[in-house]
């Protein structure tokens, strides 16, 4: 459960980040003005993220693995760009707020921008994931 959080809150800042970084084609729409509110839409959109990048991008790098060694994983930026495109469509549809994306290729440089802070983010809370018994 602690490796789960973890992983949650670190896709959230990630997420943050990014929204900040490229603040002219990805943005966040929040329920409610104030922090709280934005906070709680983070972890929500980061929530809709891992499980669509987990269920469905864990198919499609399957699937498509022969493709990801003939272009020598570019095609991963296209298919995570994709997915966050899923994950902004699902957001704003089903709750009417979450992650707004302007395009496509706000959408692959988004994916990239969050891959590289996701792996930054991830490596430094690594070790609040681990549990008592890995120690």
């Amino acid at each position: 459960m602690r490796r789960f959080l973890v992983s949650l809150v670190a896709n959230a800042i990630a997420l943050w980040l990014t929204t900040l970084i490229v603040s002219g084609g990805i943005h966040l729409d929040s329920y409610d003005s104030g922090v709280l509110p934005s906070i709680l839409t983070l972890l929500l959109v980061a929530l809709i993220f891992g499980v669509v990048n987990g269920i469905l991008g864990s198919i499609i790098r399957v699937v498509a693995f022969p493709l990801y060694i003939l272009t020598l994983g570019l095609l991963a930026l296209i298919v995570n760009g994709l997915l966050l495109m899923l994950v902004s469509w699902l957001s704003t549809t089903i709750f009417g707020f979450g992650l707004v994306v302007d395009g496509f290729w706000w959408a692959v440089l988004g994916a990239l921008v969050m891959a590289i802070l996701s792996a930054i983010i991830g490596a430094i809370l690594r070790p609040l994931a681990r549990s008592r018994r890995d120690r």
